[in-house]
């Protein structure tokens, strides 16, 4: 359907005056016309001109019904995209939508951004961006960006000197986009009539393409803090064009369900963060929230243990009532305590009767590892068990809490190194009920491993247990926890447990990280969800808390020896990943190659994704004091 309503509704007042048949052709207000009708066809034209603002007829728009982004303006960036739209060499595309601005908008970014990439998928190997062009201009700010964009080549005749300056309101309105790539260059331009920014590139875009043959680039628009409502477009986009029509739900995706909730939470309590995205007719899709959704979860919501979710969404795309309502479904666990517990929490459990997954420890590695230790206090042994092994569970070693251990790796082994056999096991095992235990674990490389165990009891006392030369593999070495007549809790929680720990306001123990060694620890990730940087922070210091760099999750840091470093991300969509975040099993290792320090993060989401961040060459450091914690910004971590 062609978007010309000028022309259609000139059609329709000229044959309402003279009864013709058609409109099409030139002679209709010919010269040879009474002046009467010239008059009237001008007053029509006028007329139409002032209802429409004065705006130009487009041709070849195709209508594009849909909405991009929370109409409560709560969209924060790289949350929610518009459709991809092709644009071949020489081709041009022009689109119109309505850019909703938040009345209460103070930043002048709160409005949207086009990217421009190659011919590929977000999250696609090859993706590549050229960059990105903002509706607002601060030559000053970031309202440009990207390798391929030249932010000389940016005007408007609405400038702002900082991202707080009043008259982002003015952005707002019908906005009309042009992307024209017919003279060889690029030419961008943004208008609402009252604003227009434009972008204009004479040279040639690079072919970002991994096939060269393809020459065909992409643009799509991301909100912020602001919402898009498309009207039309002249090129039709990939999945193909919206009717303004309404439209039937098809299916549900619930989003950001707890794996746990804790016993005695109401639907509401546990749930209220839930959001749902529902898939329409026509390959148009929403994202609603809890308030919107029946829930309902199975067999109920007070006893302990596993459960069935069940929402259901029973609306059309324009909020009416469905034909038929969608259902969706997640799993959650009802738990008694949001701690990761190994062993029966009555100290029941004998002697190997509950081991933890085996955990990879690298050449040169060494890795940490917190928990409270709870004991039946019948007996020494009834305490936490180190097992190493290979990663078929065949053993090298076991270890205990009390200065004992055996195995092959252990046994008749002349390099075999212990100290930590307590003064008074009387008074060490009465204090081992609630000790707060760090293990580390450190594969020296050479065939030697070391197990080191500080134990802060129940009296206040740090007591430590030491293994040190236990022969193994070092190519092939892993680490396990068992019990006897104990029980493990990985509750070492940093940040309050409702993620409304501000940014710096709780801090980890630091671990120090020798010449040549990797330090690595695991930590459980929970997430207010609200922007990428509401997770784990890592943060390098000297041991006097003189900083190196401070790195986030979501591939940002800084600091005086940050800006040396590569950062490698592989998060794809970023919704998708801060999603993802939420109750995520992180692994990070710190690798101190003596004058540079190297910081990988390993993200396990709990949609079974993994997602890397990477920190390589942060320089200078002195390879001789180099140590790392963690810090909180609207989440928490449980140490595991």
């Amino acid at each position: 359907m062609k978007y010309n309503k000028i022309a259609t509704a000139f059609c329709a007042a000229a044959l309402g005056l003279l009864s013709l048949t058609s409109c099409e052709g030139g002679d209709l207000f010919s010269i040879d016309s009474p002046d009467w009708l010239s008059s009237k066809a001008d007053s029509i034209a006028a007329e139409k001109a002032a209802n429409q603002g004065g705006e130009e007829e487009i041709e070849g728009l195709e209508e594009d019904v849909y909405t991009i982004g929370a109409t409560d303006y709560s969209t924060g960036w790289w949350a929610q995209f518009t459709k991809y739209y092709q644009i071949p060499e020489g081709g041009k595309w022009v689109a119109q939508f309505n850019l909703n601005i938040n009345p209460a908008a103070t930043n002048t970014y709160k409005n949207f951004a086009m990217i421009i990439c190659n011919d590929e998928d977000r999250g696609a190997a090859n993706y590549t961006e050229y960059g990105a062009i903002r509706y607002d201009y601060q030559p000053s700010g970031n309202s440009e960006w990207g390798d391929h964009i030249d932010r000389s080549l940016a005007t408007s005749d609405l400038e702002f000197q900082t991202d707080t300056d009043t008259g982002v309101d003015k952005l707002g309105g019908k906005v009309t986009l042009t992307v024209d790539r017919s003279e060889g260059g690029l030419l961008v331009t943004m208008t609402n009539g009252t604003v227009t920014k434009t972008y204009t590139q004479k040279t040639p875009l690079v072919n970002l393409n991994a096939d060269q043959s393809n020459t065909n680039i992409r643009c799509f628009l991301v909100p912020e803090g602001s919402y898009i409502s498309f009207i039309g477009s002249t090129i039709e986009p990939i999945g193909g064009f919206t009717s303004k029509e309404d439209k039937q739900p098809l299916s549900m995706t619930l989003n950001g369900v707890p794996k746990k909730v804790l016993q005695g939470a109401t639907l509401e309590e546990a749930f209220a963060n839930v959001t749902a995205t529902i898939q329409f007719e026509q390959e148009v899709s929403a994202t609603v929230k809890y308030e919107d959704l029946t829930f309902q979860a199975v067999p109920d919501m007070m006893s302990l243990g596993k459960k069935t979710l069940i929402a259901a969404y029973a609306k059309t795309y324009k909020g009416e009532g469905a034909a038929a309502p969608v259902i969706g479904t997640a799993e959650f666990e009802v738990v008694d305590k949001m701690y990761t517990t190994l062993g029966a929490t009555d100290n029941s459990t004998g002697w190997w009767g509950a081991h933890s997954e085996n955990i990879k420890v690298a050449p040169n590695e060494t890795y940490v590892s917190s928990f409270t230790n709870y004991t039946s206090g019948a007996n020494n042994w009834n305490n936490f068990v180190v097992v190493l092994c290979r990663e078929d569970n065949t053993e090298f070693a076991v270890v205990r809490a009390d200065n004992f251990g055996w195995g092959e790796g252990y046994e008749n082994n002349p390099n075999l190194w212990l100290s930590g056999g307590q003064a008074d096991w009387g008074a060490w095992l009465a204090a081992m009920d609630g000790a707060k235990v760090t293990v580390a674990v450190t594969n020296n490389g050479d065939g030697s491993a070391d197990v080191l165990a500080t134990m802060e009891g129940n009296d206040g006392n740090v007591y430590t247990q030491e293994y040190k030369g236990i022969n193994i593999d070092p190519e092939d070495f892993y680490f396990r926890y068992t019990v006897d007549g104990c029980h493990l809790e990985f509750d070492n929680v940093l940040g309050e447990e409702d993620n409304s720990s501000g940014w710096w306001s709780a801090h980890s123990t630091m671990l120090n990280v020798p010449v040549g060694k990797t330090v690595s620890t695991r930590i459980r990730n929970y997430t207010s969800g609200d922007n990428n940087w509401n997770n784990f922070v890592v943060v390098l210091t000297r041991e006097d808390n003189t900083e190196y760099a401070v790195v986030r999750a979501d591939n940002f840091g800084w600091g005086d020896s940050y800006g040396a470093c590569t950062p490698i991300g592989t998060q794809g969509d970023w919704a998708t990943w801060l999603a993802a975040m939420d109750e995520a099993l992180v692994t990070v290792s710190v690798t101190n190659n003596g004058g540079s320090v190297d910081i990988k993060c390993v993200m396990l989401g709990n949609d079974g994704n993994t997602y890397t961040q990477d920190y390589i060459g942060i320089s200078p450091t002195d390879g001789d004091d180099v140590f790392f914690r963690f810090t909180v910004d609207g989440c928490h971590m449980v140490f595991e």
